[in-house]
């Protein structure tokens, strides 16, 4: 059932949330004095300006024709987030602008506020206030982060100050994305700037865990402003990130009223009580301490009537705030691999199939995110394969209805060996020769891959990638690596949920329960050389997303040789990491970009 709530009321109650709706108008708009908003949560492309601006047209019409005074759209929405060194391109810049001043012109009716590159000597990551047809003003993002994933510090000069803008009389401050996240110095402005409205669109995007505490950092700002706040968040995948949507409009007790599905396109309207904001800040003179931290009030920007005063009411709908944790997952490793195939032009994907559990769920994953119509599993057994695995991955891929093959590697092994022997005289069967099945696969692979266009999904997981526990140029082979920030234990995890939540066997029930292996020698198992995984991944988040010390690890119960035995295979690896495919980061530390650590280095070699 959906429930209706007016914004900015004293409690959840009177609080009216309006979402897009598919059915017809039907009551009047019960209170004149409210304006109504529209987030547009909007999937875009780095790089493809005009693409990414007839997305945003197409929103701002949507919303207009839903009655909403003021639309929201993302962060840098028309050039696309991350630009990364486009942003070296002054003619990028200009392209952004070029569309921002074509897109305003159709903007006569209400307002937009559009995130763009403004260039004039120096870069910044702005944000128009667009309405009567042009450029009315335009903020500069002040928090510029500089951790993680994000570099813009490297690309971006800082904004000078706060910017208010007064529409349909509200009171409207402006921020982007960082400006935010913290308490002091932008938010403290906000607060004592006596706003009724906060706007922030961003593009933040996803790991686990995440999307509930920025929820409450969100609801915390908008109480301690004493404002309602709209916040717009970027969807879609753009390389390694995945941007999860989850746009919230707040209300001025902190209370979450309005949401948005996550990672799915979607068009929220929320209506805003013009007084309520006033009245909770003589309750709450929170403005008034705060007046000390603030300059001169900024002289706001009138932009006049631009709705009808009377509105009809839409269907409501109020995206579910959580669901389980292998779901969230799922949807997001989906709509990695979905747009990564679609946005490079990709025909389809192409997936090494062993038998075992990684390339099993990731060719589930692949199933789900593109069709089983576009995967093609690939089968290719050496002498040391099993049965039971070439059984497991036919049954995969019938299971997710993807074309299959099976070519025998054997021969290619034997013609290697045969050119190798002589430089192999003399010395133990080892490693080498178990890496030759390894890359006469990835070989396999690549030419399947260059003859058809499917791209090759490699199937390592973040604890492989971690320790090493893999082959250059064998089954590191890919152009993208959906597990790369997936430890094992959630390997088995999203495994077991998928067939629960199908209620029946997508993944076959052997690969999940038989002891990992990579089946380059006989009766090999992941256990010869690695601990167990449970107790692998735990010293792995330790060291990799805590940066703990081995003492500190070792002080929580874990044995130090074990613990030093795992540092110093992560340490050797990273020449390895470094040449692998990049992959979904859905952890708050993924290998590559979040965590950039020198491949040559002895410090920690005598810890």
């Amino acid at each position: 059932m959906a429930s209706t709530h007016r914004v900015g009321r004293d409690s959840a109650k009177d609080v009216q949330l309006l979402c897009e709706g598919t059915g017809p108008f039907s009551t009047p708009f019960p209170h004149p004095t409210a304006m109504r908003i529209a987030l547009a949560q909007i999937n875009t492309v780095v790089g493809d300006v005009d693409e990414n601006a007839r997305r945003a047209a197409a929103a701002i019409s949507r919303a207009r024709h839903q009655g909403a005074s003021l639309t929201l759209l993302p962060e840098l929405v028309l050039g696309g987030y991350p630009p990364e060194d486009l942003l070296l391109r002054p003619e990028f810049a200009a392209a952004t602008r070029s569309a921002l001043d074509d897109l305003a012109r159709s903007v006569t009716v209400g307002a937009a506020l559009i995130g763009f590159v403004e260039w004039d000597g120096d870069c910044h990551n702005a944000m128009a206030v667009v309405a009567d047809g042009r450029v009315q003003t335009v903020y500069r993002k002040r928090f510029l982060p500089n951790y993680g994933v994000f570099d813009e510090a490297r690309y971006f000069a800082a904004g000078p100050g706060l910017v208010v803008i007064e529409l349909s009389g509200l009171r409207v401050g402006l921020t982007i994305c960082e400006d935010i996240w913290y308490a002091t110095p932008v938010a403290a402005e906000l607060a004592g700037a006596r706003l009724d409205l906060v706007c922030n669109i961003s593009a933040s995007p996803y790991h686990r865990g995440k999307a509930e505490w920025r929820e409450r950092m969100l609801a915390t700002r908008a109480a301690d402003c004493g404002a309602a706040l709209a916040f717009c968040n970027l969807v879609g995948g753009q390389d390694e990130l995945v941007f999860d949507g989850r746009s919230v409009v707040v209300d001025a007790a902190g209370t979450v009223v309005a949401r948005a599905a996550a990672f799915e396109e979607e068009l929220l309207i929320a209506d805003i009580d013009l007084g309520a904001a006033a009245r909770h800040r003589l309750r709450e003179p929170r403005s008034r301490r705060l007046a000390q931290f603030v300059g001169p009030d900024p002289t706001p920007i009138s932009l006049g009537p631009t709705v009808p005063e009377s509105l009809p009411s839409v269907v409501s709908r109020i995206a579910p705030v959580t669901a389980p944790e292998e779901a969230e997952l799922w949807a997001g490793l989906c709509m990695g691999i979905r747009d990564y195939v679609d946005k490079n032009g990709f025909s389809g994907v192409v997936i090494g199939l062993s038998g075992g559990i990684d390339s099993a769920l990731t060719a589930a994953l692949a199933a789900d995110a593109l069709g089983g119509d576009l995967v093609t599993g690939v089968a290719m057994p050496s002498r040391y394969s099993s049965p039971d695995s070439l059984a497991d991955a036919q049954a995969l891929a019938t299971s997710i209805e993807a074309a299959f093959m099976v070519i025998e590697i054997d021969p290619v092994v034997a013609a290697l060996e045969r050119v190798l022997a002589a430089s192999f005289a003399g010395t133990p069967a080892g490693v080498a020769e178990e890496n030759l099945q390894a890359r006469a696969r990835g070989t396999i692979l690549m030419a399947l891959s260059n003859k058809h266009g499917g791209l090759v999904l490699a199937t390592g997981n973040k604890s492989e990638m971690s320790v090493g526990y893999s082959t250059l140029y064998g089954d590191m082979v890919g152009g993208f690596a959906p597990l790369r920030d997936v430890v094992k234990t959630w390997v088995y995890r999203l495994s077991e949920w998928r067939n629960v939540s199908a209620g029946r066997e997508v993944i076959p029930t052997r690969s999940i329960t038989r002891p990992p292996s990579a089946e380059l020698r006989p009766d090999q198992l992941d256990s010869d050389t690695l601990p167990d995984y449970a107790v692998l991944d735990e010293i792995l988040e330790r060291y990799i997303e805590q940066d703990d010390s081995p003492a500190s690890i070792a002080a929580d119960g874990f044995p130090r040789e074990l613990v030093d035995q795992v540092i110093a295979m992560v340490d050797r690896a990273e020449y390895k990491r470094r040449q692998g495919p990049v992959g979904i980061k859905v952890t708050p530390r993924a290998l590559g970009r979040d965590r950039r650590m020198p491949i040559t280095s002895r410090y920690g070699h005598a810890r």
